[in-house]
Order: C-alpha cells, then structure tokens, then sequence
C-alpha cells in the first residue's frame, strides 16, 4: 500500500495515480517518485495563510484610516468657496468677534440669522463667531436691570471693527448688522 502524500488516501502499490485525488504517484516505469516537501519552500497550513492575509487587510486598514484622518479639514480649518460668478471666497478661521461691554449683566444673540448663538455675561467679553466673511452678521445685546451705564457693542472682522454701536438707556438694547 501506498500513502498519497497530497490527500493521505492509500492506494494499491501498483497505482501510478492516487485512486482518490489523481496525484502522481510513480513514473511510467514503476519508480516512486518522491513526493516528499523540499526543506527550502514556504511550506505553511491554511490556518497560517489566512492570519497572514487578515493581518495583510488590517494593517491596509490601519493605514487608510490614518492617512483619511490626517487629511480631512478640522471644524477650525478655512473655507474656500466658488461664488456662481466664479469669484473665489476665501476666509480664515471664524474671522469676526463679537465684543460686549458692559458693567452689568447682559444676553445677547450673535452669528448668521440664520443660526444664532445665545451669550450671557457680565462686564466685557469677546466671542468669536462661527461665520464667514461673506456671511450677514447680526449682534444683538440686551441689558440685564435697568442701569443708567452704557452697553457698547463692536463686531471686528479679523481684529478690526467693522460695526458698532451702544446704548446708556436703563432697559437699552444694541444692534449692531454687518454685510446687509
């Protein structure tokens, strides 16, 4: 009897070809051939190729979200767009602040008026915001009380005023409008 070497079927000692798996068992004049593995090939079991090739997509993935996270834009990144006359808008990151003085307390709105943020505080604040440069921006503060001190509010595009305005009424309040 003759174990296939490919399939481990035994076979008669007279067959050339394995009966199960069609592997060369001998050569035409009866010789056996030896079917022994070479010692100097890549000789692994399924189980090993399949943790090669899993590791193989891991890494691959690894590297990809790596390279997509680095170069995605961050929310603070600046925003270029093509206007349809095809001039090209460019900004820098949140570009105007909104700076509140006032000695007592306040509320203000402020942004696009189409989102609005909501602001409270005492005394003077600045609060940058989330607009571009060719954004309308609204700011409008409000006193907290009823004190004859005066309420001023600026709007600075890229650290200059652009607009600003104030009240000394005791229940005043600002608007300050911007690119209307």
């Amino acid at each position: 009897m003759v174990k296939c070497p490919r399939c481990g079927y035994e076979n008669s000692s007279s067959s050339i070809y394995c009966d199960n798996c069609a592997y060369r068992l001998s050569d035409s004049k009866g010789n056996r051939i030896n079917n022994s593995r070479r010692n100097n090939s890549w000789n692994m079991g399924i189980g090993k190729k399949i943790v090669i090739v899993l590791g193989i997509i891991i890494v691959t993935f690894l590297l990809f979200s790596v390279i997509y996270n680095n170069t995605q834009p961050t929310s603070q990144d600046s925003l270029s767009i093509v206007a349809d006359d095809g001039s090209n808008h460019q900004s820098s990151s949140y570009p105007y602040k909104a700076v509140i003085q006032y000695d007592g307390y306040w509320y203000a709105e402020m942004g696009d008026p189409n989102y609005l943020i909501t602001e409270a505080g005492q005394g003077r604040e600045a609060i940058s915001l989330d607009c571009s440069p060719w954004d309308n921006v609204v700011v409008d503060a409000q006193k907290y009380g009823s004190d004859d001190g005066e309420l001023k509010v600026q709007l600075l595009r890229n650290g200059e005023v652009v607009a600003e305005n104030s009240t000394t009424s005791p229940t005043g309040s600002v608007e300050v409008r911007y690119n209307f």
